[in-house]
């Protein structure tokens, strides 16, 4: 006997449950949006980002198999032409479902699963890391040849206030700040050193 698939049957038997998942998957492509009961969009999620990601591919391999479980060449070809390049720079999450409450007839729970088609936003970095940055830029001039003195004494001065700017601006507290000073300053000290060997 073969093994049920993971979640809840949708269907008769395996082979509706397919048809079932294909049909509404072409309709997500096509509508971009549907509504439907929450037990079909879960099944549907997994099936319809695994699509996205063959269309992202975007060879001949991978359309025909995404051709073997939807079949409409033409839902396919919107699929790899218009929604592929819109999620390329997105790495997963390629749909959204939204629970909209309970049918009026048989009180189901109703969803409303659709494609995120909007750009992704790129994550600033915070700042913290940039004043760990500008001390891992002291840390490497201090160990320079003796020969390079003359540049390492200019750069570690001008690289202290920005250090000290860079943890002012992200410090939140007066406590981080003195640190930021305190290593600021141990940088100093420490090319001074170098300097009299």
């Amino acid at each position: 006997m073969p093994k049920p698939t993971k979640g809840a049957r949708l269907g008769g038997g395996p082979a509706h449950e397919r048809l079932i998942l294909a049909n509404l998957a072409a309709s997500l492509f096509t509508h971009k949006s549907i509504k439907t009961t929450e037990t079909k969009a879960k099944r549907l999620r997994p099936l319809a980002e695994r699509l996205i990601t063959f269309a992202k591919r975007g060879d001949l391999h991978a359309r025909r198999r995404v051709l073997s479980v939807i079949g409409d060449k033409e839902v396919v070809h919107v699929l790899f032409t218009e929604i592929a390049p819109l999620v390329a720079e997105r790495e997963g999450g390629y749909t959204r479902i939204t629970k909209v409450g309970n049918r009026k007839g048989d009180n189901a729970p109703m969803a409303v699963i659709e494609l995120v088609l909007e750009p992704v936003a790129k994550k600033a970095e915070p700042k913290k890391a940039d004043a760990k940055k500008a001390s891992k830029k002291a840390a490497p001039a201090e160990e320079t040849p003796a020969e390079e003195t003359e540049v390492v004494e200019e750069a570690p001065v001008e690289e202290a206030p920005e250090a000290d700017a860079s943890a002012e601006a992200g410090a939140e507290s007066p406590e981080e700040g003195a640190a930021a000073e305190e290593a600021a300053e141990d940088a100093v000290v420490a090319d001074e050193e170098k300097k009299s060997e």
